[in-house]
């Protein structure tokens, strides 16, 4: 079967979600659409000058809504024009109209599959796509805390001295400022960090911190971050392609706090197939259920408008 992507902004983020994907051979065809339309077929061109190069043929097709109609997953990777803003929320009034505009282009193609959703704020972004679209709840989320979990686990790698592919455990809560690292799910080998660190002083909160404003130190120097959200947007839409039912957190929608939210869930070729909430400290229930009164609180101010 033919494995089709569509990526909607061709900008830093979705361009390399796209360079990503052809580089790995994780589709067959990859449909670029963009505002900008010369930008999005400039994108491809260069997508398709690598064809001699890589490993695998990927085919790449520019600013063709109807494409769409066939496509297994969608990536939504629309950006605000400007990037600087700490607070990803600060995004929402920009990002909620651009989203509202393409999102009933996308189902007038005929598309059925699976939404993922990069676009900040990510959680109240992810909610407003799933109602535009109409789509099953299962069938649309977010990349949520998953960039972020990537750097808790670059954080903790670094200072014990492990590979960070070697550290796991979740960020979880709002994709921005209200997230927190769930230490009780965090382990070495194993082993809980917290009974790894022994006697050594650890400054849980600043690591919590570094966490949290790691996306913020990257954009004060380059302007942008695209590698790590690229990346992990790749592995979620390699596990919706393979069926692969593996674990990622991602912003899937907590049934009993009616709220996109970043969490552990598996993921298959339709999209959320379970969540799994961890079970938390009474402080990390407490930090998890004020993360999500505020993601709905700016669901709540956006509809006021």
């Amino acid at each position: 079967m033919t494995r089709k992507v569509g990526i909607i902004g061709a900008g830093h983020v979705g361009a390399d979600v796209a360079f990503s994907l052809v580089t790995q051979g994780l589709c067959d065809i990859i449909v670029l659409l963009d505002e900008n339309e010369k930008k999005a077929v400039s994108q491809s061109l260069e997508l398709r000058d690598m064809a001699s190069l890589t490993a695998s043929r990927v085919q790449v097709i520019a600013n063709d809504y109807s494409e769409l109609h066939d496509a297994d997953v969608l990536v939504i990777a629309v950006g605000p024009k400007t990037l600087l803003r700490e607070d990803r929320l600060e995004e929402l009034a920009e990002t909620r109209a651009a989203v509202r505009e393409v999102i009933p282009r996308v189902i007038a193609s005929g598309f059925g599959g699976v939404i993922i959703n990069i676009t900040n704020p990510c959680d109240v972004i992810t909610q407003i796509i799933q109602q535009t679209s109409g789509l099953p709840d299962s069938q649309v989320f977010g990349t949520g805390t998953s960039l972020d979990t990537a750097r808790m686990k670059r954080v903790v790698g670094e200072f014990f001295g492990f590979d960070p592919k070697s550290v796991t455990g979740y960020v979880m809560g709002e994709h921005g400022e209200s997230q927190f690292v769930a230490w009780s799910t965090v382990t070495l080998g194993g082993r809980p960090v917290a009974e790894l660190a022994g006697d050594r002083e650890v400054d849980w909160a600043k690591m919590d911190d570094a966490v949290r404003g790691g996306g913020w130190e990257i954009l004060q120097g380059k302007g942008w971050t695209s590698f790590g959200i690229a990346t992990a947007t790749a592995r979620l839409v390699d596990a919706v392609l393979s069926n692969a039912q593996s674990v990622y957190p991602v912003s899937a929608w907590d049934d009993e706090l009616s709220v996109y939210i970043g969490q552990p869930a598996v993921i298959g070729k339709n999209g959320i197939v379970q969540t799994l909430q961890p079970e938390l400290t009474a402080y990390e229930g407490v930090a998890y259920h004020a993360s999500a009164r505020v993601i709905t609180a700016a669901l709540k101010s956006e509809h006021e408008k």
